[in-house]
């Protein structure tokens, strides 16, 4: 059934009427993944709200880093560091290997690299004539 809606304000980004393809409606049913899919994703959003995560994960981009390396380019404590990296860690963002006595972190794996080379892209575009970007 169509219905015809009426703007107060005249927005042009809603629709004027009421029409719902049950098919499309369906298939994207069909397609979603479990609360819990949606819920880690919203998480790893959520941890990524966080500047420091998000430079942190840039440095790890361009070079595998202990946390001492990673203080000292940030300018914070070890444990600040260590703090963070725990949390990309739990999200699988990061990972880490033991040489010696030294812990170096890396990016988890190419989903993550495409991930925040994607999303610097987007900002890099939205944000065209900002040359700090």
């Amino acid at each position: 059934m169509n219905q015809v809606l009426s703007s107060k304000n005249g927005a042009r980004d809603v629709c004027e009427v009421v029409f719902i393809d049950h098919q499309k409606v369906e298939r994207v049913r069909q397609a979603l993944p479990s609360l819990d899919v949606f819920s880690y994703l919203a998480y790893t959003f959520k941890a990524l709200g966080d500047p420091t995560r998000v430079k942190m994960l840039y440095a790890l981009s361009k070079e595998e880093l202990c946390v001492c390396d990673m203080a000292a380019l940030f300018g914070v404590t070890r444990s600040a560091i260590s703090h963070q990296l725990r949390t990309l860690r739990n999200l699988r963002l990061v990972k880490y290997r033991r040489d010696g006595k030294v812990v170096y972190y890396s990016l988890d794996d190419d989903h993550v690299t495409r991930f925040l080379r994607d999303g610097m892209d987007h900002v890099r575009e939205y944000v065209l004539n900002d040359q700090r970007l």
